[in-house]
């Protein structure tokens, strides 16, 4: 199994008003972008292409939204990149940013 390009974990997933999960996972592997629990259950994936990425107005910096393939999801990400060697979300900057590599590189 491929290394996955992104990884986040502790991340909020939230659909609407309703939070899915508080300490989920996200991750960008194998051409598609996956949203899971913290138990590693899917709440949902769609490939890459078909998946939007970018910062709500008026929100934190630790804000991302996701569309995957029509549904929007809230994540809440880190504000900023944990120190070398600490546990945390990255920023929600760097998922922005792999999602639209992963797509750019025909992932």
């Amino acid at each position: 199994m491929a290394e996955p390009e992104f990884t986040a974990t502790g991340v909020r997933i939230g659909k609407r008003l309703r939070s899915l999960t508080r300490a989920g996972q996200v991750r960008i592997s194998g051409g598609r972008v996956e949203l899971l629990t913290s138990y590693g259950s899917e709440i949902d994936s769609a490939p890459v292409r078909a998946v939007r990425a970018s910062r709500p107005w008026f929100a934190p910096q630790d804000r991302a939204l996701a569309d995957l393939g029509g549904k929007r999801y809230l994540l809440t990400l880190g504000d900023h990149d944990p120190a070398p060697g600490e546990a945390g979300p990255p920023a929600a900057r760097r998922f922005i940013e792999a999602v639209r590599d992963a797509a750019r590189r025909g992932g």
